[in-house]
């Protein structure tokens, strides 16, 4: 019988027509490697079949067979232009690195979800663990959990279902952020967001509505603003005829379409009305008053669900259930419109 030949770093280098040194730097979890070149390095390096335990020099628990960690998330999280999820998959791949094991992605088709279909990295039996990145269906999420154990679900929760996830504290977050612009002298303020799109648009809602109560101010829920389909999809809010005096926007994105609708009618950011977003992300295309916003602890939310799934999959006590991280606001330009001082 034939051996099969080891494949080496040279084999992927000349595949995708790359330097062997870039390939390193890769596999290696170094810097100065972009997040989609990097992803192709590691497809590419599974379909040739490479040794990916020979990298693995500190993990030698026999539960850690591959020591490849699946990351999958529904496809309409992923934006070329730029992407909180390809940051949150981006600090995650690095602190697995830290662990001496590697990330490989699969988005989760919209088809695919729909139709209760495992991830292909879970039948093709080449990860020890998965994290679930974004929001996926209830259904979805309780079929996913029904079939398959080492996984945790990372930005997102589901209260209908008993599962290991890693949030950010969307609530108490959000909750700050809002009494920050009532303390400015804001009574108008108006929520943007899809409510039903995602537990964590529902979480900051809700902490916008208990600041808004605290203070007697009126809260309806008709009057959240939606800010993507029925597909999860963002679209440009409808903006109201009669402005409130603040937006608080349920991420950096939203923020930034709700500046641009605000220009095209010649309102200004910040000195007619504030606006906020959440995530302390947003596109580099954008030009505008720097964005006040709620810091998201990336790598914290790493590190967690890195050591937690760890831990899952090697049989140590982990902290079951959902797991909270911090963050902080952060003050820019874009809230500097007082009503108090007007």
């Amino acid at each position: 019988m034939t051996r099969k030949n080891k494949v080496r770093l040279s084999d992927i280098a000349e595949k995708l027509n790359i330097s062997t040194v870039t390939v390193s730097n890769a596999l290696a979890g170094k810097d100065g490697v972009g997040d989609e070149l990097r992803q192709r390095i590691f497809d590419c390096a599974k379909e040739l079949g490479y040794d990916f335990k020979k990298n693995k020099k500190n993990n030698s628990d026999p539960n850690l067979k591959t020591g490849i960690i699946g990351i999958v998330a529904p496809t309409h999280f992923f934006d070329k232009n730029g992407s909180f999820y390809w940051t949150l998959y981006n600090a995650v791949s690095k602190e697995l690195q830290e662990h001496s094991c590697y990330a490989i992605i699969e988005q989760l088709s919209e088809e695919d979800e729909k139709n209760l279909v495992l991830p292909r990295i879970i039948s093709d039996e080449k990860v020890d663990g998965i994290i679930v990145m974004g929001q996926v269906t209830e259904k979805y999420a309780h079929f996913f959990s029904e079939n398959y154990k080492n996984f945790i679900f990372l930005d997102f929760s589901s209260g209908n279902l008993q599962a290991d996830s890693v949030t950010s504290d969307n609530f108490y977050l959000e909750y700050l952020m809002t009494r920050h612009l009532i303390d400015k002298g804001h009574k108008n303020l108006r929520f943007v967001g899809s409510f039903n799109s995602t537990s964590s648009i529902k979480d900051r809602f809700m902490g916008f509505a208990k600041a808004m109560l605290e203070k007697n101010l009126t809260i309806k829920i008709q009057d959240i603003i939606p800010d993507r389909d029925d597909k999860g999809i963002f679209i440009s809010p409808s903006l109201p005829e009669e402005l409130p005096t603040a937006f608080v926007c349920n991420c950096d994105e939203c923020a930034i379409r709700v500046i641009n609708g605000l220009r095209q009618r010649g309102v200004r950011v910040p000195e007619d009305i504030a606006v906020v977003g959440f995530d302390d992300f947003y596109v580099t295309s954008y030009e505008g008053p720097a964005l006040t916003t709620v810091a998201v602890d990336f790598a914290a939310m790493a590190r967690t669900v890195t050591d937690l799934l760890l831990r899952k999959i090697t049989g140590q006590p982990y902290n079951k259930g959902c797991t909270v991280i911090g963050g902080h606001l952060v003050f820019r330009e874009s809230d500097g419109y007082d009503v108090a001082s007007s």
